[in-house]
């Protein structure tokens, strides 16, 4: 893909990007303007104004837009300015000094929302392979978080962050019980410094309001694409831990996010009669994982608006089971996708969504149960800013919302030939099909690279921190 300024005379790579508002050999935060009272917290300002020019197909995910659910349009323009979705449509006029860039051949779409994830757990890859949910507790998670310090913390959430940006996510929800301050700062300077648009849901270990505001005020909210959740795990052993967090949240006007029924024997803990008793069951609710609810917790879900996350990869990782999602489909629920952190192991969001059709297919070997094709992709863009309660600012190519785009290149082995762009997107795709990734209209990974990135160098330092933590345990 070649963009240009308008008339397009001939351009370097690094002419090209430096346009587009990053220079291939500056790091990512380049021209960033960074807030005195926030020295430590890069701001990310946004882009200049870009013009997708002809794409083959464009899956706006705005019926109004085009044809059918996702909003389709053959031959289309996408026009981002000023950080927004300017416009879509066909031979659209871009404003004098738009880069262009030539999408012909490529398919575009907005880019995908992770309602999900661990990132700092990308430490403990492919490890107890042979463990449950609570083997993975007792031999992964617990061991390596005592030992994480802010600098090897830094180096694990930035590579998975940067991994999953240039898979194609733009949007994602980091459930984290990090407990100390410096850690915590850490872990929201290497999110900031990737330039996607994150979601910190901190899991404050004790009832302590003062330590959770501290954290959205002093270090999430300077963060232009940062927000911010409560966390919590929801248990009648911990009701009263349970409604200080939702407490927190509301002082706050932030949403609540658990884990819930990952594992079937969670069931003795009653997490949704819990979150019924404090008063959270609503649309400020965001359950993750959701796997083992009964026909009336499902319903109960359903009646008060309450979100949901599902991991299928995970849950087929750690032998938790398959959550019902065909059934929280017909009632209406609003879930995404969410890719879960080390037991993902990867950030393919293509197998993510292919796995969760095959999972319902095979538990009721019915080919035509939800989700289809388009629910699923629905699933990982408007439907997931829709559980995140985001959906007026990213999602779909709506002119107005934030441009979180993603440009696809079919013309691979994996991929071509084209029969169903659609189908094939789902079932074909994967990380090295992206081509580019824009959030808030800047080019985040470009030409199939990411900007301003030295790869090696971030997998080595992740490597080193790594090795330094197995030596010190």
């Amino acid at each position: 893909m070649q963009p240009s300024p308008t008339p397009s005379p001939a351009h370097s790579r690094r002419d090209i990007l430096t346009g587009l508002g990053l220079a291939a050999a500056t790091p990512l935060v380049l021209g960033i303007t960074t807030r005195p009272e926030h020295p430590h917290i890069p701001q990310v300002p946004v882009g200049p104004t870009v013009l997708l020019r002809g794409a083959s197909l464009v899956l706006t995910m705005d019926p109004a837009l085009g044809s059918g659910p996702l909003g389709a349009l053959d031959d289309a323009d996408v026009l981002m300015r000023n950080g927004t979705i300017a416009s879509v449509g066909t031979g659209l006029r871009p404003p004098p000094g738009t880069r262009i860039v030539d999408a012909s051949g490529k398919l575009v779409m907005p880019g995908f929302v992770d309602t999900h994830t661990h990132l700092w757990q990308a430490v403990i890859r492919g490890g107890c392979t042979d463990g449950d949910l609570f083997g993975w507790f007792t031999r992964c998670t617990d061991p390596q978080r005592g030992r994480l310090t802010p600098e090897a913390l830094h180096s694990f959430v930035r590579l998975a962050a940067l991994d999953a940006v240039q898979s194609g996510v733009t949007t994602l929800v980091d459930w984290v019980d990090i407990f100390s301050y410096d850690l915590i700062e850490s872990y929201v300077r290497a999110l900031a410094a990737t330039g996607v648009r994150f979601t910190y849901a901190m899991f404050p270990s004790e009832a302590d309001p003062t330590l959770v505001a501290k954290v959205k005020k002093e270090l999430v909210d300077p963060v232009p694409l940062g927000g911010f959740q409560v966390a919590t795990h929801a248990a009648r052993a911990v009701q009263h831990l349970n409604h200080a967090h939702w407490e927190a949240a509301q002082d706050l006007g932030v949403m609540l996010n658990s884990h819930v029924l990952e594992r079937p024997e969670q069931r003795a803990d009653d997490p949704i009669g819990v979150l019924t008793d404090i008063g959270a069951l609503g649309p400020r609710l965001l359950i993750n994982h959701a796997i083992h609810l009964t026909d009336d917790e499902i319903a109960a879900v359903a009646a008060h608006d309450v979100r949901a996350a599902h991991c299928p990869l995970s849950n087929m990782r750690l032998a938790s089971g398959i959550m019902r999602l065909s059934e929280f489909g017909r009632r209406g629920v609003k879930i995404g996708l969410g890719l879960d952190g080390g037991t993902n192991d990867s950030s393919d969001f293509h197998a993510l969504m292919k796995t969760a059709i095959g999972l319902q297919r095979a538990r009721a070997t019915q080919a035509t149960i939800f989700p289809q094709v388009p629910d699923v992709l629905r699933m990982a863009t408007l439907g997931g800013a829709e559980a995140l309660g985001i959906s007026d600012r990213t999602g779909s190519l709506t002119p107005g919302k934030r441009a979180d785009v993603v440009v696809v290149d079919p013309a691979a082995l994996n991929f071509a030939p084209r029969f169903d762009w659609v189908g094939q997107t789902v079932f074909n795709g994967r990380p090295e099909n992206v081509e580019a990734v824009f959030v808030d209209g800047r080019p985040l990974k470009f030409d199939g690279r990411l900007v301003g990135v030295d790869t090696q160098r971030v997998v080595r330092e992740a490597e080193t921190a790594a090795t330094r933590m197995r030596a010190a345990g």
